[in-house]
This record gives C-alpha cells, sequence and structure tokens, in this order.
C-alpha cells in the first residue's frame, strides 16, 4: 500500500491518464474511529475502525464517471481507473462538468490556523469506557431516573487529502472528541427520554461527562406528565437545541441544485427579504476550532467568509463549479464531496445574529404558546414552504412555564416563519451552526 495519501492519489491520477482520462481528481480519506457504550455500568460494546477510502472521478470530454474504493493496492488502482474510463465514455454529455482553471485554486491551502486537528495523545479505550461510565452514573443518580438507554463516548482522526489533474494538490487533519447520554425518567407508558451531549475538536474544550449526564437527567424529568393544548394559533420558541433547523430549511431552499432544478420555494427570493431587517446570516469557513470549517472546498477553490443574507435580504444561492455554471454565476466555494460521489453544493459554518434578549426574557413576552426543545417527522414542501411538524416541549401560560408537552404537530410556511423571527441571545459559539432560540409568531398548533 502506499504509505501517503499525497502518493496514493497522484499515482491514481497517473493511471487515470494513461487509461485515457482527459481529466481527473481524486479525493483520499484516511480515518480512524473509536466508539464506547456503557449500560448499566458495563461495558456493551466497543469498536475500533481504520480504514482508507479513494474517490476517482474522471473526465472523457464533458462525460463524467465516480467510482470509488477501500483497496488501495497498486493493481486494484489500475482497475480503479481503467473501470472508471470506461464509466465515462458510457455517460451521457453534460455541458457543466469540469474542473476548475488553475487561476481559480486556492492558492494558501494550510489549515494550521483553522485548529482542525488535536495533538493530543490519542485516548485509550479505557479512558472513553471511564467516561462513558461518569455520564451514566450522573444521570442515575439523579433522582426520578430510571435508567439510562444509551451513554457512550467516542473519539476519531481524518486525513483528508484532494489532487487534481488541473494542478491542486492539498490535505488537512481532522479530530474530534465527544460525549453523550441519554435518561429516562418514569416508568412503562408514562415514560420520558432527553439527552444530553458535547462534541468538540479538542479534548480540553469537551465538557465534562458528570455534567452531560446531569443535564440528560433533567432534561428528562423536565418532559413528565406532559399534556397537549388546546388546537390554535400561537407564538411558538424555537429552543436553540433545535432553532438550527429552521436556518437549515432555509439554506436547503438556497442550495444551487434546488435553484437549478426550480425546485425551490425561495426561487424568486434572490435579493428579497427573507429575514427581518438588522439580521444576518454570515458564512465563515475559517473560524478556527469548528468542525465545518476548512481552506479550500472539494473542487479546491479557496473557501471565503460570505453574508448569505444581509441585513434581511438574501444575496445570493450556494454553488460548486457545476451549479454556477447551470446557473451563469461563479462558484461560491461550497462544494463538497465524499469518497463515492461528485461534488455538490454545501454550506459550512453559519451564525444568525443574535439578538439582545434572553430566552426568558422571550418566554415572558410570548403570553400564552409554546417552547419547543424536540421534533419529530417532518413534512416540508420543497416548491411551497408549507411546514408541518411533530413537536414537544414546553406551554407558556402568562409568560411562565405551565406544563410539558408532548405529541402535538405545529404548522406554518417557511418564508413566513422565517420574516417573522425573533432571536434570543443564548446561541452555542463552538457550534458549526450558531442559531439562538428563534420566537416565531402565530403558528397553528394541532393538539386537543
Amino acid at each position: 500500500m502506499t504509505d501517503t495519501l499525497q502518493d496514493l492519489t497522484q499515482s491514481l491520477l497517473q493511471r487515470a491518464k494513461d487509461a485515457g482520462a482527459d481529466a481527473a481528481d481524486v479525493l483520499a480519506v484516511r480515518g480512524n474511529s473509536i466508539s464506547i457504550n456503557v449500560r448499566n455500568g458495563a461495558l456493551e460494546q466497543a469498536e475500533r475502525s481504520e480504514a482508507t477510502d479513494i474517490g476517482l472521478r474522471v473526465f472523457v470530454g464533458q462525460r463524467v464517471a465516480n467510482v470509488s474504493s477501500s483497496d488501495v493496492r497498486a493493481e486494484s488502482l489500475a482497475i480503479m481507473a481503467e473501470r472508471a474510463v470506461a464509466m465515462a465514455r458510457e455517460a451521457p454529455e453534460d455541458p457543466y462538468v469540469g474542473l476548475a482553471d488553475p487561476d481559480q485554486l486556492a492558492r494558501d491551502r494550510s489549515s494550521e490556523a483553522l485548529e482542525l486537528y488535536d495533538p493530543s495523545t490519542e485516548p485509550a479505550p479505557a479512558t472513553l469506557e471511564e467516561d462513558a461510565r461518569v455520564a451514566e452514573a450522573a444521570a442515575l443518580a439523579v433522582e426520578g431516573i430510571t435508567q439510562v438507554s444509551a451513554a457512550s463516548a467516542d473519539y476519531g482522526t481524518q486525513d483528508v487529502y484532494l489532487a487534481a489533474s488541473n494542478g491542486f494538490q492539498g490535505g488537512y487533519k481532522r479530530s474530534s472528541r465527544s460525549v453523550s447520554c441519554v435518561a429516562i425518567a418514569g416508568t412503562g407508558t408514562a415514560m420520558e427520554r432527553d439527552y444530553d451531549g458535547d462534541q468538540r475538536i479538542f479534548q480540553s474544550d469537551l465538557r465534562s461527562p458528570k455534567e452531560i449526564g446531569e443535564r440528560a437527567a433533567a432534561r428528562a424529568l423536565e418532559r413528565m406528565s406532559p399534556r397537549k393544548p388546546k388546537t390554535g394559533a400561537y407564538p411558538v420558541l424555537f429552543d436553540e437545541r433545535i432553532s438550527s433547523s429552521l436556518i437549515g430549511h432555509l439554506l436547503s431552499a438556497i442550495n444551487g441544485v434546488s435553484i437549478a432544478r426550480r425546485s425551490s420555494w425561495a426561487l424568486d427570493l434572490m435579493g428579497e427579504v427573507v429575514l427581518p431587517t438588522g439580521l444576518s446570516l454570515v458564512e465563515d469557513p475559517a473560524r478556527a476550532r469548528v468542525g465545518g470549517s476548512r481552506p479550500f472546498d472539494a473542487e479546491g477553490l479557496p473557501t471565503a467568509k460570505r453574508n448569505i443574507v444581509e441585513n434581511g435580504v438574501l444575496t445570493g444561492w450556494t454553488l460548486d463549479l457545476a451549479t454556477g455554471r447551470k446557473l451563469g454565476m461563479d462558484s461560491t466555494a461550497n462544494a463538497a464531496r465524499s469518497t463515492s460521489g461528485g461534488p455538490s453544493p454545501s454550506v459550512w459554518n453559519v451564525a444568525l445574529t443574535q439578538g439582545d434578549k434572553t430566552r426568558d426574557d422571550l418566554i415572558a413576552e410570548m403570553g400564552t404558546g409554546l417552547v419547543v426543545t424536540s421534533m419529530i417527522g417532518s413534512t416540508i414542501n420543497a416548491n411551497t414552504g408549507d411546514y408541518s411538524r411533530g413537536a414537544a416541549g414546553f406551554w407558556v401560560e402568562n409568560g411562565e412555564v405551565a406544563y410539558p408537552v408532548s405529541g402535538v404537530t405545529i404548522a406554518g410556511n417557511l418564508k413566513d416563519m422565517l420574516r417573522t423571527i425573533v432571536p434570543a441571545n443564548d446561541a452555542r459559539p463552538w457550534l458549526s451552526r450558531v442559531v439562538p432560540s428563534l420566537l416565531v409568531e402565530g403558528l397553528t398548533l394541532a393538539g386537543e
């Protein structure tokens, strides 16, 4: 096996050229991961994986094909290249495919300033097991918690390397560390569950397992004895844990694939108001110690900070090279890909303007309404923006939380919802999507 990802990608590029490709690019990923689960104080599952995966994209004229493999022996690479070229020759022509021009490529390909990798020693499986045990024990120590359905600790690293026949070569290394706990309160049909967890790049940034277990327990107990409020139209506060899903629907709607296919409720919203005046949605792929950061995209273009929404107004789509060409626009350097497929547009780190009020302040201003802390199911009409989801959380009366709620449905239209959001100031700054709790007026709630 070739020792380095750089050698591996260069070898496969040459084999693709020898097989008859006019152009090609190669993504190689070498990673390892450890996952530990405990249950009732005993080790339930321990997994470790190590793998090298490689994806080859070849062009024959305007025809393209992708192949991938985890077998990186020299003879396998030769077969891989030959098959890819044979597939490309049979593929339909696509006038929009192709590599970036050399002058479009990122010049600064260093990832050091992004701090994507923790150089500290890999944690031993026993250390991960102890973290999971501590989280479980902390949850079970809280009165009212009857069991913990899952307590886990994980660690992983990835080396990523991209090379292309247009001259691009670059790579970076990532690491991740996480602890999570799911606690259950009550018994039988009266059981309620909730969770807490944390995932960071650096071990030193990770919250303590004890805190995670205790918080999971507290959340589960808060959900005991839920009720259903009466059907009607009410203000709804989307808790910070799930509020990013609203912004996620906007990001999906402005994805270049949806726009090029003309299958998006945001199709006619370029240059229009999509959020309240004063709110901006900023993408920044250069934030340190954040999982969505990267120095270049999957086509070798330099990533850069941009305002997706500025002062309430939508400023642009999210594009890779192909969708940009279809729409007559430049790529926004948002190409993402796995080894098993070609590039497609994807958003990196985003942050929504935070408000000047706390979550409790917004609850007090609601009067009567619903705080949503979890959701299940999803019916989103991609063409109209009609929105309907099952929800659970807490009912608010006279500006105070009155009782837990479960088994209700909230509905509205995303265009209207997003234009009326009121943000709190409680977003977690270390997440890839920094979105605070969001108050939305006048949603339809189906309860009793």
